[in-house]
């Protein structure tokens, strides 16, 4: 099985930006669906951006054009750079991966990092 691994997050004013990164460990020979996620207490899990099967980059629907994705496959590593932060984007966030492609589906995902703290201040 593989293990998320993130780094990045912290603290930033509104409009700034941050970028989380995750690799991948542990049993990488098969493919694996990667993405990440986020989720503020008594709140459901939500997915942010997801590298989907045939490379496509999918966002949920808050993202809004202020966010990127980047996957580099040979590394087993994908990046999220977040621009223009919002207060509510205030959440924990995770990388998942999932060995079949669920594309912005959270459920899907078997293994979860341990999740990293992203805070904006108005």
């Amino acid at each position: 099985q593989v293990q998320p691994v993130e780094s990045g997050g912290g603290s930033v004013q509104a409009g700034g930006s941050l970028r989380l990164s995750c690799r991948l460990s542990g049993d990488t020979r098969r493919r694996a669906y990667m993405g990440w996620f986020r989720q503020v207490p008594a709140r459901e899990r939500e997915a942010v951006a997801v590298v989907t099967k045939n490379g496509n980059l999918e966002y949920g629907h808050f993202v809004e054009g202020r966010f990127t994705i980047s996957k580099d496959s040979v590394r087993n590593t994908v990046d999220l750079q977040m621009n223009a932060l919002r207060p509510e984007d205030t959440a924990m966030y995770y990388c998942g991966a999932a060995e079949w492609d669920y594309r912005l589906n959270f459920r899907g995902y078997k293994y979860w990092g341990q999740g990293t703290q992203v805070t904006v201040t108005p």
